[in-house]
């Protein structure tokens, strides 16, 4: 079959002819055909497109095309739009995997991508300490305004919602073993479970799970877009190190600022539960001091302090790592941020458990 097409192949025009070629591409079926296409005047993408529908049909339906009388441009337009010097292959609809074999294909895909995030934190770690220059006899190696505000944004910002989320659960711990502890009649030792619950486990746990949904999905979205506008680039033109520029105050911010949280965390835990005592035990506030003063010591305070700066070093990374990772669209973005808070507090837990059998098997 020859077909021989001429006039002006532009988006005003093509409309009159489509349905021409849509009689002949129905036909096409097992049909091979010869294209002239040297009487076209003008040829823009809308014709091209067309050419290349037309060619598509005829090849899907097994036979063959041959273009003839193609001028240099109109042929590289329709290169663009169909390669026609090849035949293009038509793929195959993927099968999908029965659940015996999907089941460990999804284990294996995350483990891969498992290692793939701690090789990712660890590079962020040895290449935050290398962009921050901190090498004895260099001048200018911290910049403690960005350090500060970093702090304030996430330090002081986040006083009051930590306060208030830490003095209503010690409220909730303490009348809720008060009312347990009532049928032996030993009210009193809810100072003891608040003071060790509090101070050893709790306050640092809630305090890093309260920062990395607050402060970790701020550093998420803060280097995600960055990098979305292509800011992150511009510092690796400039010869900076983007990971220590970015990452190193955010990351040395949240060090400094989760102990500190954590024990404002800690004492208004204990107030809300001293509070809680008072009113519903009738314990008065000497009396619960005096006990805390035999339940707890320095071992029992330092334990969780302890644990404050690795969960913010593991916050700051996660962050760091899924903001790195943010693609070119806001749909990437939120996804990352969504992925940053959850495998943060995932995280923070398990190694809140791990702390914990280590305490137990050093009997700390």
């Amino acid at each position: 079959m020859l077909c021989r097409l001429s006039g002006k192949w532009i988006s005003r025009t093509v409309g009159s002819v489509d349905e021409a070629l849509r009689k002949l591409e129905a036909n096409a079926e097992g049909v091979s055909a010869r294209l002239d296409i040297s009487a076209i005047e003008t040829l823009d993408t809308a014709g091209a497109w067309l050419i290349s529908r037309f060619i598509n049909a005829h090849r899907a339906g097994g036979g063959e095309v041959e273009v003839l009388g193609a001028s240099k441009s109109a042929l590289i337009l329709l290169e663009e739009v169909q390669p026609i010097a090849r035949n293009p292959t038509i793929p195959e609809k993927p099968k999908s995997d029965s659940w015996f074999v999907a089941v460990p294909a999804a284990i294996g895909r995350a483990m891969y991508n498992m290692r793939d995030d701690m090789m990712q934190g660890l590079f962020i770690l040895g290449a935050t300490i290398s962009g921050a220059q901190m090498k004895l006899g260099r001048k200018h190696t911290l910049n403690p305004a960005a350090i500060a505000n970093q702090i304030d944004r996430m330090g002081v910002g986040a006083i009051p919602i930590i306060m208030l989320m830490s003095a209503i659960v010690g409220a909730i711990i303490a009348q809720q073993g008060a009312f347990q502890l009532r049928y032996f009649g030993a009210e009193i030792f809810v100072v003891d479970l608040v003071g060790i619950l509090i101070w050893r486990e709790l306050g640092v746990l809630m305090t890093a799970i309260m920062v990395s949904g607050r402060s970790g999905s701020a550093i998420t979205a803060e280097i995600g877009s960055m990098k979305m506008r292509e800011e992150v680039d511009a510092l690796t033109v400039m010869g900076l190190n983007p990971v220590g520029v970015l990452v190193f105050p955010r990351l040395l911010a949240l060090v400094i600022a989760l102990p500190c949280l954590t024990i404002v965390a800690n004492f208004a835990a204990v107030g809300g539960a001293m509070a809680t005592a008072w009113l519903y035990s009738g314990i008065p506030p000497t009396a619960f001091i005096d006990r805390m003063h035999e339940a707890i010591d320095l071992t029992t305070i330092f334990a969780g302090l302890i644990k404050a700066p690795f969960m913010a070093l593991i916050i700051g990374v996660i962050a760091s790592v899924e903001g790195m990772k943010v693609g070119g669209s806001a749909e990437s973005l939120g996804s990352h941020v969504t992925a940053s808070v959850v495998k943060a507090i995932f995280v923070v837990i398990v190694v809140d458990g791990l702390f914990a059998m280590f305490y137990a098997a050093i009997d700390f």
